[in-house]
């Protein structure tokens, strides 16, 4: 019940996505089955950071990442600081624990000709799917929209006229994104393929698949890695990089830092800041061509 009350707090409470409630619940249903198997223990919230270390150890020792490996601990930290806060526990057996070290992962953007590329030379399916697959690249790179917000974009968040479109991010929190023109007329295109769809099952939802029901992750995943594949040899190649490939030209381009955090839906500059490197690396150029005490 204590795992089921807490998956609700995070959920109603602090108005975590569904996903982050979903991984929650993984992680702490994984220890769970770690210690009956291992220890014969079924209730959790009377076990020792000892045990909790053993954890650690066979997940390390299963060639899991320490990032991984960090997600799953926050994930149980997290539930016994809240059994804390309703006092089934006196003390967080993991409140001294100190993450795992992880590497920094660099992510590269795609740069802007590979973007030109993909959007002026491949040819897209005919069709309804054709036009939906473009559309979704397109306002992934121009919007600079999680997977997740695209996926659960409602016609009623559609302001053509106006030229925007309302998107619901983490915790609940709205926001009002531009759309350029361009992207307007694409989805004018597709809403009129859309209409001419056989049967739709999930009509609120902007983005469907063929059989007419809402897309879902893998989807959305799948049709950003194939077109992506087409014009880069990066081995990353998914719909966060578009994301990531957004914030870096907007700022490349001279956008300041709080637009580019207002667009993205960050709370706090910290979180866009990791954009910053590749804009970094661009004003350096700039700076070495420029200048005039520059020794060529």
């Amino acid at each position: 019940m204590s795992v089921k009350a807490f998956l609700a707090y995070v959920s109603l409470e602090k108005n975590y996505s569904s996903h982050t409630v979903k991984a929650y619940g993984n992680d702490i249903g994984d220890f769970k089955r770690f210690c009956k198997e291992t220890y014969d223990i079924s209730n959790i919230e009377a076990v020792s950071y000892s045990q909790i270390r053993s954890w650690i150890v066979s997940l390390v020792n299963d060639s899991i990442s320490n990032r991984t490996v960090n997600r799953k601990i926050a994930s149980l930290k997290a539930y016994y600081k809240f059994l804390q806060r309703v006092g089934d526990i006196e003390v967080n057996p993991l409140a001294k624990h100190k993450a795992l070290k992880t590497s920094k992962k660099m992510e590269v953007p795609f740069s802007e000709a590979e973007m030109s590329a993909l959007l002026k030379q491949i040819s897209f399916k005919e069709g309804f799917e054709g036009i939906r697959d473009q559309l979704m690249i397109e306002l992934l790179y121009t919007s600079g929209i999680r997977r997740a917000e695209l996926i659960d974009l409602q016609l009623v968040d559609l302001n053509l006229r106006g030229g925007t479109i309302k998107v619901l991010g983490k915790r609940n929190k709205e926001r009002i994104i531009p759309l350029l023109g361009g992207i307007t007329d694409l989805f004018v295109q597709y809403l009129i393929a859309r209409d001419e769809l056989e049967s739709i099952v999930d009509d609120d939802y902007v983005f469907l698949s063929k059989s007419g029901h809402k897309i879902y992750e893998t989807l959305v995943y799948r049709v950003i890695n194939k077109y992506l594949s087409e014009v880069s040899q990066k081995a990353k190649r998914s719909p966060h990089i578009l994301r990531h490939t957004f914030a870096t030209h907007l700022l490349n381009k001279g956008a300041d830092l709080n637009s580019v955090k207002e667009l993205l839906g960050h709370s706090s500059l910290a979180s866009t800041q990791v954009y910053t490197h590749n804009s970094i690396a661009e004003l350096k150029k700039v700076h070495l061509a420029s200048h005039p005490r520059n020794k060529k």
